[in-house]
């Protein structure tokens, strides 16, 4: 369900770490004191991280209610935006791409150079 967000119109990396021991209300006072964003804004889901990078945590207001996720990834960590005092928003490839483990905001990409025969 997380990976493939369906019904979901927007999604907003809130950059930076994140103490997930916050809940649902700590969360929304972030997004709302910090960002000036509108946590009750339908079908928009938040994003968060913290410091170790294994776990993520996502606020989803359905119109009746808060939808919290959390999710461990079991090997290894994802490549996180780490930008302080910054709210991101991104496509739904790209969300599924942080997923993945890949840094949508700032990817590393490596230049390649061609195989030249001697």
């Amino acid at each position: 369900m997380l990976y493939e967000a369906h019904g979901i119109s927007k999604f907003i990396v809130i950059c930076g770490y994140t103490d997930l021991r916050k809940s649902i209300t700590g969360l929304a006072q972030i997004v709302e004191g910090n960002y000036q964003m509108n946590p009750f804004e339908k079908d928009v889901l938040f994003l968060f991280c913290g410091r170790r990078g294994d776990r993520i945590k996502a606020l989803l207001w359905e119109g009746s209610g808060f939808l919290l996720l959390y999710k461990r990834f079991e090997n290894g960590s994802i490549s996180w935006p780490r930008t302080p005092d910054e709210a991101v928003s991104i496509s739904k490839h790209e969300y599924r791409l942080l997923l993945q483990g890949l840094n949508p905001v700032k990817p590393k990409v490596q230049d390649v150079q061609p195989f030249s025969s001697f």
